[in-house]
């Protein structure tokens, strides 16, 4: 590292201590107790499949402001996350964490493939899932993995779980939410050439669809025969 690089680096250090120190405590101290939610498993999942494939690269599409592709990074691996922003968020917003690249997955202009992807309930938030579906796989190397999770039904398919009548949450969301069914899935598989090496299933509610009843803390692992809310899913790229 040049001389010249090391100051600015250790300028950055100092005014962003300045700068974050006091916004990150007063978030520590607004942190709700127990409003746990599905992140710890989605990203325990994603783990035991990075540590099982132990990539060199890999793409996270949609981690928002989150720490995760950073998290990421931190175990070795070399991470490129995108967002597209507009849609979820509904305009801008700085990853605090790591850089995020502004692209589309449903159109991506990147063209690097990775051995390695990562979709942390985001596909459920994108109109055009199997556009989605298509621009990670486009992404992927031949033979390469992807982990998504999001809302699952075995056997039903929600268009917007916001928008029924008694979804606990998302009334006023200005995304949607899709609770998708085997037969996305399928169709995934079949449009896009993957295989599933490895599914999970939780259950995250008390009640039949997600966000309904109260939410469990933490949620418990399930099957696809007994009641469920969420799937986390290892697939391969076939070639």
């Amino acid at each position: 590292m040049s001389k010249l690089r090391k100051a600015v680096s250790k300028l950055y250090n100092l005014v962003g201590k300045w700068y974050l120190t006091p916004k990150l405590r007063s978030e520590w101290n607004a942190q709700p107790v127990g409003k746990i939610n599905e992140r710890p498993v989605e990203y325990a999942f994603a783990m035991k499949c990075l540590s099982r494939v132990c990539p060199q690269e890999v793409l996270d599409v949609g981690p928002g402001t989150s720490p995760w592709p950073q998290l990421m990074a931190k175990c070795g691996f070399k991470v490129t996350a995108i967002d597209e922003i507009q849609g979820y968020w509904a305009g801008e917003f700085f990853n605090r964490h790591h850089y995020v690249i502004h692209d589309d997955i449903t159109d991506p202009k990147l063209s690097h493939e990775f051995d390695f992807a990562t979709c942390i309930s985001v596909i459920e938030h994108i109109p055009d899932h199997l556009a989605a579906m298509k621009g990670l796989f486009k992404l992927l190397k031949p033979g390469g993995y992807l982990v998504v999770s999001f809302p699952y039904n075995e056997s039903c398919f929600v268009d917007n779980v916001y928008a029924l009548e008694g979804a606990g949450y998302g009334k006023n969301a200005k995304y949607i939410c899709r609770v998708y069914s085997r037969s996305e899935i399928d169709l995934w598989l079949k449009e896009c050439g993957g295989t599933i090496v490895e599914q999970e299933y939780y259950e995250a509610f008390t009640g039949d669809l997600w966000t309904f009843g109260q939410r469990l803390y933490p949620p418990r692992e399930a099957s696809k025969d007994s009641k469920h809310h969420l799937t986390c899913l290892l697939i391969r790229k076939n070639g």
